[in-house]
């Protein structure tokens, strides 16, 4: 499994702003990251699927 750190997930998404990551977060749109360490990130897998199921 593959972890994104926030810089990569901001460019997966188009360079999207923190703000707009967070709080498609906060609605459920993205997966929940996960903290290791004293750093988020987010499993590639669990976004990946999160961006398939809004667009289709």
């Amino acid at each position: 499994m593959r972890y994104l750190s926030f810089q990569d997930l901001q460019a997966k998404l188009g360079n999207r702003g923190r703000t707009t990551i967070y709080r498609d977060v906060e609605l459920g749109r993205l997966p929940k990251p996960t903290k290791i360490g004293s750093r988020l990130y987010w499993s590639e897998a669990d976004v990946d699927a999160a961006i398939a199921s809004l667009a289709g």
